[in-house]
């Protein structure tokens, strides 16, 4: 079934298509990672200028794909305390359900020495409580048993970008919504863009167009954000400064 694209952002449908076959060549799945948040009003004026270079990816006629994503931690919040603390190598697992696709992938990724790698096994649906098979693979990537359990769930509706001349990508995350045990946060007011890239570039036509704008990078971890938001309790003064960025972009 083919989504309507919102009218702020229907520009999109002028964008060149790719498929996900297409992608292949950029799947990056070792890459460094360069994060903008901005006001998701500013999105058609800075799609307008990145028509001329990118792709769009085009799935079943959708130019928008959903996510849905549950998160894993420790029940410690290890995973969050390591990326609040800002330990150099640190995790994140997930199981995210690729709508459009209708596949669901066990994923894992690795941050380390500014760099970010991700592994990932196909899995047939959800697991709440993680499967033996799911935590044999946790156990392979990380090294060392772990025990974890479901903390959160994640929705975003994502448009993905790719150059037409640079081994590069560029998502651009819409949406936003965290929810557990019957509270929902919403963020719709803002887009988080990652610029996924063989190695930092920051001639990339979009990095220019974030810096004429006055937008700087901005490392903004979406498990640590709803972490944040649904766990009050938990310690995060550390991320105060992209939590108030937020709240400003109202």
């Amino acid at each position: 079934m083919t989504k309507p694209l919102p009218q702020d952002i229907n520009i999109l449908k002028d964008f060149g298509p790719i498929t996900l076959s297409e992608m292949d060549g950029v799947k990056l799945m070792n890459r460094t990672d360069t994060k903008f948040v901005f006001k998701r009003q500013s999105l058609n004026e800075f799609l307008e200028i990145l028509k001329e270079q990118y792709k769009v990816l085009n799935i079943k006629e959708n130019l928008i794909s959903s996510y849905k994503t549950l998160y894993f931690d420790t029940p410690e919040f290890q995973f969050f305390r390591d990326h609040h603390n800002g330990k150099g190598n640190r995790f994140k697992v997930r199981i995210r359900n690729y709508v459009e696709s209708n596949l669901y992938f066990l994923e894992i990724k690795n941050k380390y020495k500014g760099r970010t790698a991700k592994s990932r096994i196909k899995l047939p649906d959800f697991e709440l409580d993680l499967k033996k098979k799911s935590n044999s693979y946790i156990t392979e990537v990380i090294g060392d048993p772990i025990h974890l359990e479901s903390k959160l769930w994640n929705n975003f509706n994502r448009i993905t970008l790719v150059n037409n001349n640079e081994k590069e990508r560029l998502t651009l995350d819409l949406d936003l919504s965290f929810d557990w045990d019957g509270r929902t946060v919403n963020y719709g007011h803002v887009v988080i863009a990652e610029l996924k890239q063989e190695n930092a570039n920051r001639n990339s036509l979009f990095y220019s167009i974030m810096k004429k704008n006055g937008i700087r990078p901005n490392g903004m971890s979406k498990y640590c954000v709803g972490t944040v938001a649904l766990y009050p309790d938990q310690k995060y003064n550390n991320f105060k400064e992209k939590i108030l960025l937020i709240d400003k972009l109202i």
